[in-house]
């Protein structure tokens, strides 16, 4: 019965991680055998590799809730103010009358959406997620929120 313990301990030892010495005992002989490093090594590959693949898939999922909130974004900004409502970013207020209110909102949401795309590619990944975590949250925010309550309030005074 301890030689199986000890082989369950054994395991649990690779498992964790552990790097040192396993103690054997059958009957009254103890030995210490080492623990085989390479496996090891290949459990915490695994591990790594599929959290990376998590972390890329959660990634990807914030990359593309972004490019939605903007595109919502770009197209209640351009029906909004076609139904007279107003823009209340005063940096986009100014490029529409430099470049018109299409031009101007298919510039910055390009823009935007350039952005997002090198942020997803080129920032570390812990960095990745904290921003487009908090840059889908300030969207949600400032925009959808308000767009979509503008738009409420206008259907309900239609009926």
């Amino acid at each position: 019965m301890a030689a199986s313990t000890s082989a369950a301990e054994a395991g649990l030892a690779l498992f964790a991680g552990k790097s040192h010495g396993v103690r054997v005992q059958v009957g009254d002989v103890t030995s210490v055998e080492a623990a085989d490093v390479s496996t090891i090594e290949t459990v915490d590959a695994v591990t790594a590799a599929g959290q990376t693949r998590d972390v890329d898939i959660h990634l990807y999922r914030l990359l593309m809730l972004n490019l939605a909130l903007q595109m919502f974004d770009g197209v209640a900004t351009y029906q909004g103010l076609r139904l007279g409502f107003r823009e209340a970013n005063p940096l986009l207020v100014t490029a529409f009358e430099f470049l018109g209110i299409g031009a101007a909102l298919l510039l910055f949401k390009a823009m935007a959406c350039g952005l997002l795309v090198l942020l997803r590619r080129a920032a570390p990944r812990h960095v990745g997620l904290t921003v487009m975590r908090a840059l889908a949250a300030i969207y949600c925010v400032f925009s959808l929120g308000p767009w979509l309550g503008k738009f409420a309030s206008l259907a309900a005074s239609m009926v």
